[in-house]
């Protein structure tokens, strides 16, 4: 399975963040998340990125720059390959989702959010570093973190 997951920011060193908490049967239920969604059909990644913030912010990307790609293995289903990227929006208003609330948030309160513990990794990569992020992560049924690789 294909997805895309943008981390947007602004110039007030925040991301804009999604609270995962209105959809059905969601394995990102609960948790706060960026900005991003599975491929459909004949997508390539940018188009998929750019529908998916389209849909969820309401707005167009301005810029975007490839972080890498993070391998979401959950249990015993179909691995996720997720192509990161950073980003901005034409300008800091946003509308409502349908799959949660979305917030802008402070840099440095990020690891205060209810977050996947793997998140929590390649997100201190994207802010702190410039660095290419290629990372497998492996999580029980439980959602427990149970192995992380990184090359």
């Amino acid at each position: 399975m294909l997805s895309t997951l943008i981390y947007l920011e602004n110039d007030l060193d925040q991301y804009l963040m999604l609270h995962r908490t209105k959809k059905a049967n969601d394995i990102n239920h609960g948790k706060w998340i960026g900005i991003g969604g599975k491929f459909e059909y004949g997508e390539s990644p940018m188009e998929c990125l750019e529908r998916e913030v389209l849909e969820e912010s309401g707005q167009a990307l301005s810029t975007t720059v490839f972080r890498g790609v993070v391998t979401f293995i959950y249990a015993n289903q179909e691995p996720m390959y997720i192509f990161l990227y950073t980003g901005k929006l034409e300008n800091n208003a946003v509308g409502e989702t349908r799959e949660g609330d979305l917030a802008w948030v402070d840099k440095d309160k990020i690891f205060d959010l209810t977050l996947w513990e793997g998140d929590r990794i390649f997100l201190k990569a994207l802010i702190h570093t410039t660095a290419t992020i290629d990372m497998k992560l492996v999580y029980d049924e439980n959602g427990v973190l149970k192995k992380v690789e990184k090359r």
